[in-house]
């Protein structure tokens, strides 16, 4: 009887022996999933906060942007710029050729 006992307890000790290394197996490999997947986020989480800086940066120059076409003198600019238009007190030159071209053109169109 004392040898059944002994092959019961040694049985029992290697089978407790196996699934106790399977479970440290298991818990290694999950170990090194997690690391992989907490080294993905943490680039993640740097490049996110890149692009929290440059949009951050970029709100900034629109603000100033904002700022900038509020103003009187950029209102001024692009009128003269874009459409051509002048303050009434401006003295406007003219090229000699531009007056003449004018000039045949108005000659030409009136009847």
């Amino acid at each position: 009887m004392a040898k059944k006992t002994r092959k019961n307890y040694r049985k029992s000790i290697i089978i407790i022996s196996m699934i106790l290394l399977l479970l440290v197996c298991v818990l290694g490999v999950n170990a090194a999933t997690l690391r992989a997947r907490n080294q993905a986020y943490q680039q993640q989480e740097i490049e996110l906060v890149r692009q929290i800086e440059e949009q951050e940066r970029r709100a900034e120059e629109l603000a100033e942007y904002a700022a900038l076409i509020d103003t009187d003198e950029y209102i001024r600019r692009i009128a003269e710029d874009k459409l051509g238009l002048m303050n009434p007190d401006d003295i406007m030159f003219v090229p000699v050729e531009v007056l003449e071209a004018v000039e045949t053109v108005t000659e030409d169109n009136e009847y």
